[in-house]
Parts: C-alpha cells; sequence; structure tokens
C-alpha cells in the first residue's frame, strides 16, 4: 500500500473513491491539464476519474505511488503527488524514477508542489533510489521553477519520455 506521508502542511496520503469530486475538479481544469500527457485533455466527468483512481491504487506501495496533497486545514485533495518509473516514448517503463506534481489552481503560489516534491524526495530517498528525474513541458515555467527549488539540475530537451518532447531535470540522492 502507498504508505501516508507528512510535512509540516500536508498530508500525502493515497486517494480514495471518496475523493472522486476533488478529483474530478482538479483534472477538468484545463489549466491542469495542459500540461499533462502526450495529448492533454481535461477530464469531462466520474468516469475519468473513476479510470485514473483505479490506476493510482494499482500502486502496490511502498516505493512507488500517486499521493493525494491534502492541507492539513483542509479535507480534500488540492492536488496529486507522484514518484513512479518514467516511461519511454516506446511505450516500454524505463528504470528512471519521476517526481511529479499536479495541483489545483486556486493553491498555486503557496509552495505546496515544493514541499510535497521534496518529501517525495525523501521517500525515494529512504528507499535506497539514487537519483530521481522530472520532466516538464518546455512553456510550463511554474514547474521548471519548483524542480530548481528542489535542487534539480535541468538538462535540457529530450524525446526520451511519454512520445513528447520535455525538458528534463535531474537531481542525486544525497551523499
Amino acid at each position: 500500500m502507498v504508505p501516508e506521508l507528512e510535512t509540516s502542511r500536508l498530508r500525502l496520503r493515497p486517494w480514495r473513491t471518496s475523493d472522486l469530486n476533488a478529483a474530478v475538479e482538479i483534472y477538468s481544469n484545463g489549466e491542469v491539464a495542459r500540461y499533462l500527457g502526450r495529448t492533454p485533455r481535461a477530464w469531462t466527468g466520474p468516469a475519468d476519474a473513476h479510470a485514473a483512481l483505479a490506476r493510482w491504487a494499482s500502486f502496490e506501495g511502498p516505493r512507488y505511488g500517486v499521493w493525494a496533497i491534502v492541507p492539513h486545514d483542509e479535507d480534500d485533495p488540492v492536488g496529486s503527488a507522484l514518484l513512479k518509473l518514467l516511461p519511454y516514448s516506446s511505450g516500454e517503463t524505463s528504470p528512471d524514477t519521476e517526481v511529479g506534481w499536479h495541483l489545483h489552481p486556486r493553491v498555486w503560489g503557496r509552495g505546496y508542489a515544493t514541499e510535497a516534491g521534496g518529501r517525495l524526495l525523501e521517500h525515494a530517498w529512504m528507499h535506497g533510489i539514487e537519483e530521481v528525474f522530472a520532466v516538464t513541458y518546455p512553456a510550463n515555467l511554474a514547474s521548471q521553477a519548483v524542480c530548481a527549488r528542489l535542487g534539480m539540475t535541468g538538462l535540457g530537451q529530450t524525446d526520451r519520455y511519454y512520445g513528447l518532447t520535455c525538458e528534463l531535470f535531474r537531481v542525486a540522492r544525497p551523499s
């Protein structure tokens, strides 16, 4: 099972079926969806959420997963944080670990992506992962700034993952 993780302001926990409406609210937003996947598409309703929640629940943990980001003073998720293996553009799974985040625009600018991403990096190091990557659309300057705050180094553009050209970032496990 994907473990619950804490930060000073956030709880990272597995997504639940009771989070369906929050998931739809986040991922049906065009501002969120525009930077997700090979063919960005906003969710159109509960069927998309059910499919995603099933995919996310398939992560057995404890190393990899998709976590709901829940501020301590709220009940519903405001986004997702993920730690998983990157898919090569060919469709095969790479050995490279990815960290990522997706947040509802109403909470942008609060540092939640950096806080959640930093906690997942700590989780990765605790599980013996030696390096972690992040990929962003070239136009996603906000996520690139999060990568920099996390101490990640920009490696330039690549088409190695997801079947699209993206900016690649890397951070090594601290010695």
